[in-house]
Order: structure tokens, then sequence, then C-alpha cells
């Protein structure tokens, strides 16, 4: 059974963040399953720290981006908005090249907030980063101008 309430397909979100960091740093969302969202992002020059590894920021980026897409979609987007709240990374694998892959689940989806879990992984499907995401649920127009 779906989660969704808004879905939208992978062509719908990436739309969604052209002319964004997100688009360039080169995320892609690529798959929306029942429960979880997908996308990709190089490990090239613009998402590398000067030791020539992924940079944890970027890594971050990658989680809150699929996380927030995921939390919107679970939402009745016409009368709320999702916020990012709080996000923590666990950098367990260094990458230097390729793409990683993030997939965003839900851990839970309150009226309120929502909690996602994001694992980042390399070619190998071998962990890079795992991430939690909090997001607030919020009627929208409640942050003003």
């Amino acid at each position: 059974m779906s989660i969704w309430k808004s879905p939208k397909t992978p062509q719908e979100m990436n739309t969604l963040h052209e002319a964004t960091m997100v688009q360039h740093l080169g995320i892609n969302f690529t798959e929306l399953g029942a429960d979880f969202v997908r996308a990709t992002m190089p490990v090239d020059q613009r998402t590398r720290q000067p030791y020539g590894l992924l940079h944890g920021g970027a890594s971050v980026v990658l989680a809150e981006t699929i996380g927030s897409m995921g939390a919107g979609m679970c939402i009745d987007m016409r009368e709320f908005q999702g916020v990012g709240q709080e996000i923590n990374a666990n950098h367990v694998r260094a990458a230097r090249s390729g793409l990683v892959t993030g997939t965003a689940r839900p851990v839970h989806l309150g009226g309120r907030s929502h909690v996602w879990a994001i694992d980042i992984v390399n070619d190998a499907g071998k962990l890079v980063c795992t991430s939690r995401l909090t997001v607030a649920i919020i009627r929208r127009g409640a942050l003003g101008a």
C-alpha cells in the first residue's frame, strides 16, 4: 500500500528542483516506490572535498533533499508544507568517484512531524552514509513573508 498523498514522478521531482542547489550538485530523482524515494548524486568536482573524497556536506544535502521530497509527498501540499527541523549523518565509508544512491524511507509519519531514514550507498551497494531527518509539518503560510 502506498504512503503518498501527493505523489510525483521522478521527472516531476527533477523539474521541481531546476535552478536550485539540487540541480547544481547533479542530484537526480530516479525512483518512487510504495514507501520510498530514491535519487543519485555524482561524486565529482562539485561534491568532493579537497582530499578527493565525497564531501560529508554533499551527502547531507542529498539526504535532506530526498527526505524532504518524501515528506512533501506524504501530506496535502495545498494545505501543509514540510520544513526541515533536524538532520544528522554518520559517514561510514569514503567515496571517490561514480554515483552514490540515496534511499529515504519514513520512520514516523505524524500529523505535526515526520522522521525519515536515508541510506546512501556507493556503486557497489556499500553504505557510505546513514542519515535521519526530522521534518516539521506546518500549515501553508505559517512562515510568513
